[in-house]
């Protein structure tokens, strides 16, 4: 790979006009194919093969009503009593009446004869069925509708738009992103010491973003693609095309220092550095396909996407970079900020400082990291999964607020329906099996109505709408689903009927349940994956155990956090978080997927530092010592720009965006500086030279992997016109 990167590099420096201009049409060719064939993203989470899914299926043809899209019209009056006025309902009626014509609305009630008036007769709810699924409904259809009801807030009504129609989640606010990138900027500026050198991994991040994002705006046109992806896709390529970015150039830098040509000086970065960046993306890029094996279309989008991102942000960063580098040659490092950090001993000290710090008290150091991650691992174990609703969106958000005034006026179950199907063809007397059955619900616990049943004799099929006493996030909701799923033998048994669950509330329900039970499978898949390639890598059976252990501490600990901010409220206020309740369903295995990489790709810096340092005669510790500093400084520049880019999503308050965000932010925060950085130069330093254990018969099966390019630079250094390539070094 070494000799493959270093040819390439090599060529792209000399046909850099070329290269520029080939993925400066590309840009262009993948935008105009976005203009073009790009469709709208969807909001629907589905997941075939379950319950919820599998009857919403079944009944979709003879109740279209449940699977399309729907939205709550709230009208409200000023005081109890107010909204049954003469006047009041006169204006009800009339903006029902209005929007029941607006093209693409199934059906909208009158609230005063289907019942959908608060007890204590302040608000009125109009329930509008669209005639096409969520992800179908347009911009156009929920303007007509608002438009529709805006002669009641003439009359002095207070009107409000709610339901799943309203509520959008899936995006990151421009200003937010823009933050990210200027404090990576900051970060690339103090690292690189100059504004040439700074901006080169911004302007090649913005490349691969521009293209990958591009692209998954054409496929939507084609494919479903859920609305969080592209999102995903933005935050995580950002990220690592600037991290890649950061690597190459760093190190053609350092090759400069050295005396090199910038030609040589780019292809051998491309030969090294771009070594670890392949690497290191495909790792990433492995675990995000990876998130197909949880066998959820939505999720395996997600990670399509993503990974998709990731695989340009490295195309860049091998061709892009050494090209841009060559446009640069000498002129680098001008306009300075100071020196170049590179080339003075005094920018290396910190890191030379941390690195005898921890070889001369190494258990200390190790046991001070534990005693930070096991702290914070310990609210995983409380970890409850769910999906966000209206209910979980930001406060002061019509979707928000129309779903505390829902709650507060009819109940929270009002929020979290159940569809109950039930199917009579088995039942000797179909209309009393629908009564008895509608009598067992509503005798159940939990249960605070149910509106009259739906049915339809020629398939022998009722809907029954239940109205559970909790709401669409409490586990008293998803108790009430199994109870009812659990009764389904005794109602069979009793009627001849059968009963099934379905509908918004208990499809989340299901969802979550699933992705839980994936989650020990796929870390488990992770882990042996990291194991595998670790020991391919590094040739150590210790070392790739330590840094598996490092990342599942960095998982638990990273979850813990998220459960403390976001299920249990610590610091919500602080951070902004819309609503406590439930984590995010795909955040633990979306976290465990992207982390996977990015843990790998610092362990792989460090490591093989360490490991080249020992091979050229260093003893164990001064091996961790050179190791470490050499790698401290780019491995803290490019962690803090992951957490710059992966917290810039917290300021949006989107309620699936946010803890992605914060838990990819935390993730890579503990797992660089505590893991990375602290443990584990101590463990190696503890580990002495039993680190680089390796049994020979497996010395003999594995292939050899040039990482850091050592053989490729041992060839180089005994051609005849090695010394031809060096100049005299620049000092500044």
């Amino acid at each position: 790979m070494a000799t493959l990167l270093y040819r390439l590099g090599h060529f792209t420096f000399r046909r850099r006009r070329t290269v520029l201009a080939l993925w400066l049409a590309l840009l262009i060719a993948v935008g105009g194919a976005a203009a073009a064939l790009g469709g709208s993203t969807s909001d629907e989470f589905k997941v075939p093969g379950t319950e919820a899914q599998a009857t919403l299926d079944r009944i979709k043809d003879t109740f279209p009503d449940q699977a399309n899209g729907s939205a709550m019209v709230v009208f409200q009056a000023d005081s109890k009593g107010g909204i049954t006025t003469e006047q009041a309902r006169t204006a009800v009626t009339d903006a029902v009446a209005r929007i029941a014509k607006v093209p693409g609305i199934a059906d909208v009630p009158d609230p005063y004869t289907s019942g959908a008036v608060s007890p204590d007769g302040e608000i009125a709810l109009g329930l509008v069925s669209f005639d096409q699924v969520p992800g179908k409904v347009t911009d156009q259809e929920r303007d007509a509708v608002v438009a529709a009801a805006q002669p009641a807030e003439q009359a002095g009504l207070t009107v409000a738009f709610g339901g799943d129609a309203y509520s959008q989640s899936g995006e990151v606010p421009v200003a937010s992103e823009a933050l990210g990138l200027l404090v990576a900027g900051m970060v690339l500026a103090v690292t690189l010491g100059s504004l040439i050198a700074a901006g080169l991994p911004l302007l090649t991040a913005l490349v691969g973003v521009g293209v990958a994002i591009a692209g998954v705006t054409a496929l939507a046109g084609s494919f479903e693609i859920i609305s969080t992806a592209p999102v995903l896709a933005l935050m995580i390529g950002l990220a690592v095309g600037i991290d890649y970015a950061l690597f190459l150039v760093t190190r053609h830098r350092r090759h400069l220092g050295e005396g090199l040509e910038p030609a040589e000086a780019a292809a051998r970065a491309n030969a090294t550095a771009g070594s670890a960046v392949v690497f290191a993306g495909l790792t990433v890029v492995v675990a995000l396909a990876g998130l197909a094996v949880a066998g959820i279309p939505f999720l395996t989008v997600m990670g399509l996407v993503a990974a998709g991102a990731v695989a340009v942000s490295v195309l860049v960063a091998v061709t892009l970079v050494p090209a841009l580098l060559g446009f640069a040659g000498h002129r680098i490092d001008r306009f300075p900020l100071w020196k170049p950090a590179l080339r003075t001993s005094r920018r290396r000290a910190l890191g030379e400082r941390w690195a005898r710090f921890v070889v001369r008290r190494p258990l200390a150091v190790l046991l001070a990291g534990v005693a930070v991650l096991v702290p914070l691992a310990l609210p995983t174990a409380s970890l409850t999964l769910g999906l966000p609703g209206p209910g979980s969106q930001a406060v002061g958000t019509q979707a928000r607020t129309v779903s505390d005034t829902v709650s507060k006026h009819f109940g929270p179950g009002f929020n979290s329906p159940l569809v109950v199907v039930v199917d009579t063809n088995q039942a000797a007397h179909p209309e009393q099996a629908v009564q008895q059955v509608s009598k067992d619900l509503s005798g159940m616990k939990e249960v605070a109505g149910l509106l009259p049943p739906t049915t339809d004799p020629k398939t022998g099929t009722a809907v029954l709408t239940v109205i559970p006493d909790s709401g669409p996030d409490d586990e008293a909701t998803r108790q009430l689903v199994s109870d009812i799923r659990g009764h389904n033998a005794a109602l069979k048994a009793e009627t001849g009927a059968s009963v099934a669950v379905t509908g918004t509330t208990a499809a989340n329900i299901d969802v979550s349940a699933k992705l839980d039970a994936a989650l020990l499978p796929f870390v488990t898949v992770i882990a042996g994956v990291a194991l595998l390639l670790l020991i391919v890598a590094f040739r150590s059976i210790l070392v790739p155990l330590k840094a598996v252990v490092g990342f599942l501490l960095s998982v638990a600990a990273s979850l813990g956090s998220v459960v403390a901010v976001y299920q249990w409220g610590w610091l919500d206020s602080l951070i902004g978080v819309p609503s406590t309740g439930p984590v995010v369903s795909f955040v633990p295995i979306l976290l465990i997927a992207v982390l996977f990489g990015l843990a790998m790709d610092y362990e792989l810096f460090l490591a093989s530092g360490i490991r080249e340092s020992y091979t050229h005669g260093a003893t164990a510790r001064d091996a961790v010592v050179a190791g470490t500093k050499n790698g401290a400084r780019v491995v803290t520049a490019a962690a803090l720009i992951m957490i710059a880019v992966f917290g810039s999503a917290v300021a949006g308050q989107d309620p699936i965006i946010q803890p992605i965000g914060f838990a990819l932010a935390v993730g890579v925060l503990i797992d660089a500086f505590v893991v990375r950085m602290a443990m584990v130069p101590a463990a190696m330093a503890l580990f002495g030279k039993a680190a680089w254990w390796f049994p020979k018969r497996m010395e003999k099966v594995l292939p050899q992997v040039d990482m850091e390019g050592e053989q490729l630079l041992a060839r180089l250094e005994q051609r005849p016109e090695a010394a031809a390539e060096r100049r005299v070094p620049v000092r500044d």
